[in-house]
């Protein structure tokens, strides 16, 4: 599998892909919200492809790995690669969860719970508005230029 660089983006690049978010996607990318449930684009999403992180491109699952949680948001077993995530203890809101984040741009992405299907047995319940979407086949998103791995197809 191509390896992807992960160095973080640089203050201008990150500047530039902010400059382009909603309101919302700046809500629940960069201050941690949370959209609400049952109204994200993503939910019932059923092309194959790949789930990238809106603000930097980083291919984060696979339509392979995604169920229905019935939670109310899109929901997979497993990352695209683990590497790709990066895992935080949250206790806001008088709960212990660990938080999930972009591992390239530091990206508030949802949360992991322990009580997926096998084989993991994870639950990493995302915002949509966190997520971009590429069909299989289609070139992977690359704002940062980075070329690579991710200039590949998805």
């Amino acid at each position: 599998m191509p390896r992807f660089d992960l160095s973080p983006p640089s203050p201008e690049q990150r500047d530039a892909l902010v400059a382009d978010l909603t309101p919302d996607e700046r809500r629940v990318l960069l201050q941690h919200g949370t959209e609400a449930p049952f109204c994200g684009v993503f939910l019932d999403n059923k092309r194959e492809g790949t789930y990238c992180c809106r603000l930097c491109g980083l291919p984060l699952f696979r339509s392979s790995t995604k169920f229905d949680s019935g939670t109310g948001w899109p929901s997979f077993f497993a990352p695209y690669e683990a590497a790709h995530i990066e895992l935080i203890r949250d206790t806001s809101h008088g709960m212990i969860r660990v938080e999930e984040v972009c591992a390239r741009c530091g990206s508030h992405l949802g949360h992991v719970f322990p009580d997926g299907p096998p084989p993991t047995h994870e639950r990493h319940c995302l915002n949509s508005v966190a997520l971009s979407f590429v069909d299989e086949g289609e070139p992977l998103p690359d704002p940062l230029q980075r070329g690579g791995a991710e200039a590949g197809p998805a």
